[in-house]
C-alpha cells in the first residue's frame, strides 16, 4: 500500500509500506475512504513531538471501511463504514472508565500517527476497535465526519467545556486556523454574549465572522491586547482559548483575561511558555489544559446528522490521496493557500 511517511523533522515522503493486518483480537483493518491533515502533523514535521520517530505513517483522522476484524471485536464486522477516534480507548482500564480516553492505561491515547502507524495510507490497523470507532449514521456525508475524528471535539473540549464557556460570556479565541473555528462553532452550543476571535490572518478572520464571531482582530501590528480592552470596556474577557501552540499566543491569553475568567489551552506547545503568576495569582484565574478525550463524539456525531452542526465548511481544498505532498504544501502555506483542512480523498 501507499503512505505518508515521516523522515524525520523537515522530511516527509509517499511510499510503499506493508498493508497492515490483525495483531490482537480487538484489532480492525480500515480501508481509508477520507484522511486530512492535522496542525499536530506540521508541529510532528517541526521536530516539536519527540515520540514520533523516523519511519511512522502519519495521521489521526479519518473514515473508512472495514476490512478485517479480530476474533475479538464484537461492534463491526468486514463492510461496515466507520468513523476513526484520533484517540484510541480500551473502554476498560481507570483512565478510560474516567472519561479520560487520551490516558488509556493499556496502550491506548494518542497512537495513530505518533507511536503506532497513522491514518494517511491506504489501509490503518485500528487497536481497541470495539471502543475507538465508530459506526457512520446511514446517508452521513463521508467528507463532513472526517472533521469529528479530532477538532470538532479537541476544540469544543479542550476550549469551549475546559473554558466553561456559559451564556452572556465574552470569549476570546486566539488563532483562527481550524482548530480556532471548530472552538468558534461549538462556544455558540452555549450563547455567549460575545466571541472575538484574534488571529494575524485577514482571510481566516472573514471566516470567523461568517462562522459566527461578533468581533475580530488583526493581531499584526502587536496591539491585540488593546483593542480587546477596548471592545469589553477595559475589563478583558471571560474565557480566553489559546488555539495556536506558540509562546506569543499564551500570553496574550494571560494579558486579555479578565478577574475570575478561564485560559482554555488547546494548542500544540513545542516551546517553554511564560506563566506570569506574579499577574495572575490574586485574578482568580482558572487555566486548563488537556489532549482531547474524544469523549463528545457520539453527541458531536448528533448534532451533525440533524444540521446543527456543519464541519464540512471548514474544508476548502480536495485532494486524492494519491496527492497528499501536494496537500502538505498547501497546508503548510495556509494564509497563501487560503486553505484551513485539506481533504484526501482515496480514488
Amino acid at each position: 500500500m501507499k503512505a505518508l511517511v515521516y523522515m524525520g523533522p523537515g522530511k516527509r515522503s509517499w511510499e510503499d509500506r506493508p498493508k497492515p493486518a490483525v495483531q490482537d483480537p480487538a484489532d480492525a483493518v480500515v480501508k481509508i475512504e477520507r484522511t486530512t491533515i492535522c496542525g499536530t502533523d506540521l508541529h510532528i514535521l517541526k521536530g516539536d513531538v519527540p515520540t514520533v520517530t523516523s519511519g511512522r505513517i502519519l495521521g489521526h483522522e479519518g473514515v473508512g471501511i472495514i476490512d478485517d476484524v479480530g476474533s475479538g471485536v464484537r461492534n463491526f464486522k468486514r463492510g461496515d463504514r466507520v468513523l476513526i477516534s484520533c484517540i484510541t480507548s480500551c473502554g476498560k482500564c481507570d483512565a478510560c472508565k474516567k472519561g479520560m480516553y487520551s490516558h488509556c492505561e493499556s496502550g491506548g491515547g494518542w497512537i495513530l500517527g505518533n507511536t503506532i502507524d497513522g491514518t494517511q495510507a491506504e489501509y490503518v490497523r485500528i487497536p481497541f476497535a470495539d471502543t475507538s470507532l465508530y459506526a457512520v449514521p446511514e446517508n452521513a456525508d463521508a467528507d463532513s465526519l472526517v472533521m469529528l475524528s479530532d477538532i470538532l471535539p479537541t476544540g469544543f473540549e479542550c476550549g469551549v467545556m475546559n473554558g466553561q464557556v456559559k451564556p452572556g460570556d465574552t470569549v476570546a479565541i486566539v488563532g483562527a486556523g481550524p482548530v480556532g473555528l471548530a472552538a468558534l462553532l461549538t462556544a455558540q452550543f452555549y450563547s455567549p454574549a460575545e466571541i472575538i476571535m484574534i488571529d494575524l490572518d485577514d482571510n481566516r478572520l472573514a471566516v470567523a465572522r461568517k462562522f459566527g464571531a461578533t468581533k475580530t482582530v488583526n493581531s499584526r501590528d502587536g496591539n491585540a491586547r488593546e483593542r480587546v480592552f477596548e471592545l469589553t470596556g477595559k475589563k478583558g474577557v471571560d474565557v480566553a482559548i489559546e488555539a495556536v501552540g506558540i509562546p506569543s499566543t499564551f500570553e496574550l491569553c494571560e494579558d486579555i483575561v479578565a478577574a475570575g475568567g478561564h485560559i482554555a489551552n488547546i494548542g500544540v506547545h513545542g516551546k517553554s511558555v511564560d506563566l506570569h503568576l506574579e499577574k495572575l495569582w490574586s485574578q482568580n484565574v482558572t487555566i486548563t489544559t488537556r489532549l482531547v478525550d474524544t469523549v463528545t463524539t457520539p453527541m458531536l456525531l448528533k448534532e451533525v446528522k440533524i444540521g446543527k452542526l456543519d464541519p464540512k465548511k471548514l474544508i476548502t481544498h480536495t485532494f486524492k490521496l494519491g496527492d497528499v505532498m501536494k496537500a502538505y504544501d498547501t497546508f503548510g502555506n495556509a494564509s497563501k493557500e487560503r486553505a484551513l483542512k485539506v481533504l484526501l480523498k482515496a480514488a
